[in-house]
């Protein structure tokens, strides 16, 4: 009995302590609340005084900036006591204070980073001193100034002239919760950028190397062009298409979900090596490696294979890491990936080493079919040798490909775009190639049998509408009738960019490389 009421008062004691705990919080949160909307009217009482001064920023239109923080800072020169350094004129974000009397120091960031800048009250007069006491960090100003170094060792800019340029009405985090809440980080990018740096060099990179790449096939005779988005109907692919209507045709169309059927097009019609850097669309799932919109790049080159396109990515690659990271060995998510080497297996040869199961051991559909019961492998949902043997891939061999690997004749089930091996034609002459247990590109030598490629076609539809009677998938026959005209023997590849610029700069997920990644808006 003693040991129940003492229960009882414990667990009475933290039921109150709980409430009283919640009631703390809430208090807080409202306090919080009622201060941060105390300081949003603050900054636009401040705006408001500025305009009825006539000196609204809003009305500023321009700002003559001939210097940029990096640059005073790496060319800057010492001058002789006495004598006047080098005068710059700068724009940019303050990003803190430290009012000190009649003179203060604050950080002024611009597009090349920071600078500090020192501002006295006798240099740029009682009532220019006094209105920049007023401003807020995050406000947008120009300054002129000479540039010197302080006791303290640091490059700065003694200001003469202080100009309000844009008034910052939202206060910036003092320390973005977007660190540890990265919902946040992605739905407001902007401010993201503004206090995180190192969030702005991920996308310079990303420029960088799209300039890498763009120069790297320049230089190799390739064609950039432009193919539509919105396309007529849906293909037989797997993927699923966003769609949507046009008004004045009075017809569906879809996003396209890859640019390679146009692009084929095109080297039937005479030109020899093309690409595109193309915005794809697929409504499908969400996950770090994967978002409904990304940037993919797609080549033809006539009169090559697939072999001919393992060594493009070999060296472009190569390349990349060099040019952009300045070794071939780079770091990604705790392991080190050596670009130097890439290993070559079929994917018959990666099933055996790494699930000691023989395709060739199987006879017929059924033998894989028990082999895959056997081995707990999931049954495609057409269940034959050369599907199973992919799934095999993906259960036993993926996930062990860290260092960079070809894997190479696929089966021609899950290959419809692919020539068949003349001498096996159950596989094709497809590759696909995997960092860090990752596919990072596609890659064939392309079917340019009008024949083999509708029969390919009409059977993907067919399959596509058993499994899904409302689907609308049509077999692009206007591709057909090209490749009747004649398609040379061509080789094909096609990687994503986000997936690259993860690995080039060391990025967990997909939604760190894109600058806006898809979120479904707040309260939905």
């Amino acid at each position: 009995m003693e040991n129940e009421i003492r229960n009882e008062v414990v667990n009475e004691i933290k039921e109150k302590a709980a409430e009283v705990k919640q009631k703390v919080q809430q208090a807080g949160e409202e306090l919080s609340a009622a201060a941060y909307s105390e300081l949003l009217q603050i900054r636009r009482d401040k705006l408001t005084a500025l305009q009825e001064a006539g000196r609204d920023p809003f009305c500023r239109t321009k700002y003559p900036v001939d210097a940029y923080a990096a640059e005073v800072r790496e060319n800057f020169t010492e001058v002789a006591e006495g004598e006047q350094g080098r005068i710059v004129s700068l724009a940019g974000r303050l990003m803190s204070k430290r009012i000190m009397g009649k003179a203060s120091f604050a950080e002024l960031r611009d597009n090349s980073g920071d600078i500090q800048i020192y501002i006295r009250r006798d240099v740029i007069g009682d009532d220019e001193y006094a209105l920049y006491k007023k401003y807020d960090i995050g406000d947008i100003v120009g300054i002129k100034g000479e540039v010197f170094r302080t006791h303290m060792g640091e490059i700065s800019v003694k200001v003469s002239e202080i100009e309000l340029l844009s008034k910052s009405l939202l206060p910036l985090p003092e320390k973005f919760h977007g660190l540890t809440d990265t919902e946040a980080r992605y739905r407001q990018r902007y401010v993201d950028l503004i206090v995180n740096p190192e969030v702005k060099e991920v996308f310079v990179k990303r420029s960088k190397i799209m300039k890498e790449i763009r120069e790297y096939l320049d230089d190799k005779g390739f064609l950039e062009v432009d193919t539509p988005i919105l396309t007529p109907f849906e293909i037989g692919a797997s993927a699923r298409p966003f769609t949507t209507h046009h008004n004045t045709l009075d017809m569906d169309m879809t996003l396209r979900i890859e640019t390679e059927l146009y692009l084929k097009r095109l080297i039937v019609g005479g030109f020899d090596r093309v690409y595109e850097v193309g915005r794809i669309f697929r409504n499908e799932g969400m996950d770090p490696k994967h978002n409904p919109e990304f940037t993919s790049i797609e080549l033809y080159q006539a009169f090559t294979d697939y072999y001919g396109m393992m060594d493009l990515v070999e060296e472009l690659y190569k390349r990349l890491a060099t040019n952009v990271c300045g070794s071939l060995t780079i770091p990604y998510q705790g392991n080190q990936i050596d670009l130097s080497h890439w290993e070559r297996l079929t994917m018959v040869e990666a099933v055996k080493k790494y699930s000691g199961v023989d395709y060739y051991d199987w006879k017929n559909d059924e033998d894989a079919i028990a082999a895959a019961k056997e081995h707990h492998v999931e049954l495609p949902e057409v269940p034959t040798r050369g599907a199973i043997l992919a799934e095999f891939f993906d259960a036993f061999v993926e996930d062990k490909l860290i260092q960079p690997t070809f894997i190479y004749d696929y089966p021609v089930e899950i290959s419809p775009l692919a020539k068949r091996k003349p001498e096996e034609p159950a596989f094709t002459e497809r590759f696909e190639y995997f960092i860090n247990a990752t596919e990072f590109g596609n890659a064939f030598s392309e079917l340019n049998d009008p024949i083999d490629q509708k029969a390919r076609f009409e059977r993907q539809v067919r399959e596509r509408k058993e499994l899904d009677p409302s689907c609308k998938a049509q077999v692009d026959y206007d591709y057909v009738t090209a490749l009747e005209y004649g398609l040379a023997p061509t080789g094909g590849l096609g990687f994503g960019v986000d997936r690259l610029v993860m690995l080039l700069t060391d990025s967990a997920s997909i939604r760190d490389v894109l600058l806006f990644p898809t979120m479904k808006p707040i309260g939905q």
